[in-house]
């Protein structure tokens, strides 16, 4: 191939006057689109002492008068060992331990799991000359991971649940922090032994949604029904007529899209029912509002469950699982009548979470926890009930935080946040 024929080729340089300018705040004509912060961290610490008062265990980046100290996905345990006395000591040891037990009432059957174990020497009178220092800082980083030999699984976070009775269970999610000063024999020839201080801490991974709770949905002016968007999903239903002449009643409940929800957050929600006229009116009584009919009781309810699973064998018998599971309603709906027509009625509302609830659903060796939401209608006297019971349950997520477009509010920063997955469908 002959090069002859090739154009020629030049670098302009790009002809900049000047050098633009920038401002920490934005113009009238400019917005902010994003902002990280630095993260901000409390400033209190968290003392644990000694019986008789010689060492402390002192926590740093702790709110004031905090119960128990608090650690987030990945968090450093950060602190200082302090010692009134320091004659006689041979050596100073930190230790952060963390633990997940199962426990099969029925059967006695326990399961444990080390969930993580650190240690650092802080002082060692064989390795560092001179004599003890009063106070020796430590840092210990929380993983954010363990494996229970055939699975890793993000660490889980603080937590215990029972189910009573047999068989019945008990699992617990526990994690530590100690200070043991080893001691020789003074000059009173007393041997002193080892003093530990140990306090328990909380894990709590922080978590938010990958996007924002979307705008509620409206009613089309043509036919009332709610206009669809990629925003939300429709989940379906449907309620059996057992009277004659009655027709069965389709139930159209929307939910934001992602599934993901913050406990701090009320969850929105949209729900249709449609048939005819006849039968909407049977259903009234049973509805999901108090009616003259029915003023202290309703029979139709959404709500978020919440199931714990335990498999302390992790064996199946008969081709069935051994695991043991219970359920609980984390959350309960508020229904308010947005409009009705001969042949629809429709509702909006929040599902409020339960202020004591603090972590999200996890998965951790024989301890699962899953969150669902539930509508139900149970009529409480289903032979003589002109519509047969209904049940629909629909995987969710829940996470710590909510959306947020640049963190501000929040002591923490992005790396912070794990990244919850999207729920799965329903079964």
């Amino acid at each position: 191939m002959s090069t002859t024929s090739l154009p020629s080729y030049a670098y302009a340089p790009p002809a900049f006057t000047r050098i633009p300018s920038y401002s920490a705040e934005p113009h009238e004509y400019e917005q902010r689109l994003a902002w990280n912060r630095a993260p901000r961290r409390p400033v209190g610490d968290f003392v644990k002492q000694s019986k008789g008062g010689n060492m402390s265990l002192r926590l740093f980046s702790q709110e004031d008068n905090a119960s128990l100290p608090v650690y987030g996905y990945g968090d450093a345990v950060e602190g200082a060992v302090d010692l009134a006395k320091t004659d006689g000591v041979t050596a100073v040891e930190v230790k952060i331990e963390g633990s997940l037990r199962l426990r099969e009432v029925a059967e006695g059957g326990t399961t444990t799991y080390k969930l993580c174990l650190s240690k650092v020497t802080l002082w060692n009178k064989e390795a560092d000359s001179g004599p003890c220092p009063s106070s020796l800082k430590f840092s210990l980083t929380l993983p954010t991971t363990f494996s229970d030999g055939r699975e890793t699984y993000p660490l889980p976070p603080t937590h215990d649940v029972h189910l009573s009775g047999v068989p019945g269970f008990n699992a617990n999610v526990d994690y530590g922090v100690s200070a043991t000063v080893a001691k020789g024999k003074t000059t009173s020839l007393l041997r002193l032994g080892n003093g530990t201080v140990s306090t328990p801490f909380l894990y709590h991974p922080r978590t938010r949604p990958a996007v924002p709770l979307p705008p509620a949905m409206r009613q089309s002016l043509d036919t009332f029904k709610f206009v669809e968007t990629p925003d939300w999903r429709s989940w379906e239903a449907t309620m059996k007529a057992r009277s004659s002449g009655g027709r069965d009643i389709h139930c159209q409940l929307y939910l934001p899209a992602s599934r993901v929800f913050s406990i701090t957050q009320p969850i929105p929600f949209h729900i249709m029912f449609s048939s005819s006229a006849f039968s909407l009116a049977a259903y009234l009584p049973y509805g999901p509002m108090a009616t003259i009919l029915s003023p202290s009781r309703q029979f139709t309810r959404l709500k978020v469950i919440r199931q714990s699973i335990v498999d302390v064998r992790n064996a199946m018998i008969l081709g069935t699982k051994t695991d043991m599971w219970r359920v609980d309603t984390i959350g309960e709906a508020e229904f308010r009548h947005s409009g009705d027509g001969p042949d629809w009625l429709a509702f909006v509302g929040e599902i409020h979470i339960d202020p004591q609830v603090k972590i999200g659903g996890f998965k951790a060796g024989g301890l699962t926890v899953k969150d669902f939401i539930e509508l139900s209608m149970l009529p409480p006297d289903p032979p003589r009930a002109p519509f047969s019971e209904m049940r629909l349950v629909i995987p969710i997520r829940l996470v710590t935080d909510p959306w947020s477009t640049d963190g501000q509010g929040l002591a923490i920063s992005d790396s912070d946040f794990s990244n919850p997955p999207t729920p799965p469908g329903p079964q």
